[in-house]
């Protein structure tokens, strides 16, 4: 199983919600999601995104951020930012990481940065504001499992 998990704080947007778990399906990724939700599970764009792979998907649906953390596995919690943190590829990943993902329109709230102290972001030219959150995600996630060198993960 892979070592990391992906954390979709208050996600809006049902298909990036569906790629990101077909990410995980391929991956071995458990995926959390906290609400509220921008959509419904049963939500059809949701399962278009996610495919057919929505069994294999470990998933996790939890009421609020605290139910998040009263419940989850050990390990640090990796905020993310188009504004802040360091950059991915400085960033030394761990297994166990918890890799946290913001709404779509506002990003992760200020008190959450206030509260974890490891955060990363994905350089990008000025142009844009910031990667769609689904691309973001596969970025993030590759570079975390690339970063621990085992290609085990998917024999």
């Amino acid at each position: 199983m892979n070592p990391f998990s992906i954390v979709l704080f208050e996600p809006e947007i049902p298909p990036n919600t569906g790629n990101i778990a077909r990410l995980c399906a391929g991956t071995d990724t458990a995926l959390h999601l906290i609400e509220p939700l921008g959509f419904s599970i049963s939500d059809k764009h949701l399962k278009r995104a996610g495919l057919d792979y929505w069994p294999n998907v470990k998933l996790f649906v939890w009421k609020n951020w605290q139910e998040f953390q009263d419940n989850r596995e050990a390990g640090r919690l990796i905020t993310t930012s188009a504004k802040r943190g360091t950059v991915l590829f400085k960033f030394e990943f761990e297994p166990g990481d918890h890799i946290v993902f913001g709404p779509e329109t506002r990003g992760l709230p200020e008190w959450m940065f206030d509260d974890i102290t490891d955060a990363i972001n994905i350089p990008t030219n000025k142009k844009i504001r910031s990667l769609n959150l689904s691309t973001s995600a596969g970025i993030i996630l590759y570079q975390a499992l690339a970063s621990l060198n085992n290609d085990s993960l998917f024999e």
